[in-house]
């Protein structure tokens, strides 16, 4: 007895795996293991050819080669992605782009996925393949730089800064300046005002990593300078990549602190108002 499956990297012929096979501890749920639809990384015991039974086992897999045969697999499925949609458009046949492209690609570079990311800034990628066509090569190339070209991140910081010393608001905005002026071509620190104390540190990297360490220089630089003022600088939510609903959070949160600034502006305005009137009556 055992599961039976099929093996996506092998035009989805069919295997088993033998229920010996599924865990290497007891098993008191086969669908906790397993599940009908779910991939699974299996490795191969036996072949018998002249039955075709092909007898797999699951236990005998290794975390490391789970994530390794994973990524592969990954990697294969937008290879394959990439390359139909070429020969779909060129009218070229899959096999004849792999042959000349894809294969030679990966026995040079590891794998062909990471070639196609790497020509995107290293054009000198493509000076060893053997092209069928012109019109396949910008295709290809074309493709590749929509669909490989990798999105930059947003990181933010939020930090409150005060200084209730001589200098006041001018040391305040002076710190914040004093984050921006590290800005270069590649590196973009921006700084918005959400309501005082509270400041937004953001900044667009391709690397996550990178965007990280750029804020936290930034911040390095802000506390530097409140603090020769008499001021200081408290670090509210360390630098972290965000999201599109925490960009819309962060909007909502804004928007709320201008409506709150706003009605106490107008309540100042009626007091005022008010005082003038009773002063007239008397």
């Amino acid at each position: 007895m055992g599961a039976y499956v099929k093996l996506l990297e092998y035009d989805n012929i069919d295997g088993m795996i033998l229920l010996s096979e599924l865990s290497r501890r007891r098993i008191r749920s086969i669908q906790k293991l397993i599940r009908v639809g779910r991939n699974e990384v299996v490795v191969v015991l036996r072949v018998d050819k002249e039955k075709g039974y092909i007898d797999l086992s699951k236990r005998r897999v290794s975390p490391e080669d789970i994530v390794k045969c994973e990524e592969r697999f990954n990697k294969g499925k937008m290879v394959a992605s990439i390359m139909r949609h070429v020969a779909e458009k060129t009218k070229t046949p899959m096999e004849t782009l792999y042959q000349e492209i894809g294969w030679p690609l990966n026995k040079k570079y590891g794998h062909a996925v990471d070639a196609f990311k790497l020509s995107i800034t290293n054009p000198d990628v493509w000076k060893e393949v053997t092209f069928p066509t012109e019109v396949v090569k910008n295709e290809l190339q074309s493709y590749i730089s929509k669909r490989l070209t990798p999105q930059p991140t947003k990181v933010r910081a939020d930090v409150e800064v005060t200084c209730f010393g001589y200098e006041g608001i001018d040391a305040v905005k002076n710190a914040l300046r004093a984050a921006e002026a590290q800005n270069t071509a590649d590196t973009q620190v921006k700084v918005k005002l959400v309501s005082p104390p509270l400041y937004v540190l953001t900044s667009q990297c391709l690397e996550k990593h990178t965007g990280i360490t750029i804020l936290e220089v930034a911040i390095t630089e802000i506390e530097k300078n409140i603090r020769a003022n008499g001021g200081g600088c408290v670090t509210k939510m360390a630098p972290k990549a965000v999201t599109e609903s925490d960009d819309a959070e962060l909007q909502a949160l804004m928007e709320k602190r201008e409506r709150e600034n706003a009605e106490v502006s107008g309540d100042e305005e009626e007091s005022e108002s008010d005082e003038g009137a009773v002063a007239e009556t008397i």
